[in-house]
């Protein structure tokens, strides 16, 4: 079976974000001051192959946990599609 998983990956929300700051910051010199509380995160798409949808939300939850996210300063979600 292959799976395509979607993965949102965004920093703690009790951590400072100076990329959404900057990003807020640059809203407000555009005159739009009532866009607040920016995070900037990433989204990463990818496919897995897997025998079962319980292993290829193993596999992608390691791949999370050991590469893609920095579990110290980001949080993750993910979910999975199955394409085959």
């Amino acid at each position: 079976m292959i799976f395509t998983a979607h993965i949102d990956i965004m920093p703690h929300d009790a951590l400072l974000d100076p990329q959404g700051k900057a990003v807020e910051g640059g809203l407000a010199k555009l005159n739009m001051a009532n866009l607040t509380q920016v995070r900037v995160g990433k989204h990463i798409r990818l496919q897995v192959e897997a025998d079962s949808l319980e292993a290829a939300h193993t596999v992608v939850d390691s791949a999370c946990t050991q590469l893609l996210a920095n579990t110290i300063m980001e949080r993750f979600q993910y979910r999975l599609e199955q394409i085959s």
